[in-house]
């Protein structure tokens, strides 16, 4: 049961809780969508929160995601943990190392622009 924190009513929007019990139950969004019987467009505006579903979604969508739908609404009663912090650092750390390796491959492609400038220049005699 989740009372506050991570889905709360003043840390997460309607949209936020949607995305995640979909997330915990391990649905993507055309695989829900499908499952609803709506439009791709549809799901995704309701968790972009721009949308919202009509009453007898809203019952179809706790039941499918098993949550209770004061989950959903407000993020009080029974819906999903709040994902682990400890995973997200992990996540953060895998971001930086790929953003290393990145940055390290668009330093050897700015090298080699710029080398093939330099021939480029000298076949047009152009000069720098």
């Amino acid at each position: 049961m989740q009372d506050d924190g991570y889905y709360s009513e003043s840390a997460a929007t309607f949209g936020d809780r949607l995305a995640g019990a979909r997330e915990a139950a391990g649905l993507s969004q055309e695989a829900l969508a499908t499952r609803l019987g709506v439009e791709l467009e549809t799901l995704g505006a309701w968790e972009d929160d721009m949308d919202e579903p009509r009453a007898n979604r809203l019952q179809m969508l706790a039941g499918m995601l098993n949550v209770s739908l004061s989950w959903l609404l407000t993020g009080r009663g029974d819906g999903p943990e709040a994902p682990d912090e400890g995973a997200q650092e992990v996540d953060y750390k895998d971001l930086l190392s790929e953003m290393r390796v990145l940055r390290a491959e668009m330093l050897q492609a700015a090298e080699r622009m710029g080398a093939l400038e330099k021939r480029l220049k000298r076949r047009l005699g152009v000069s720098a």
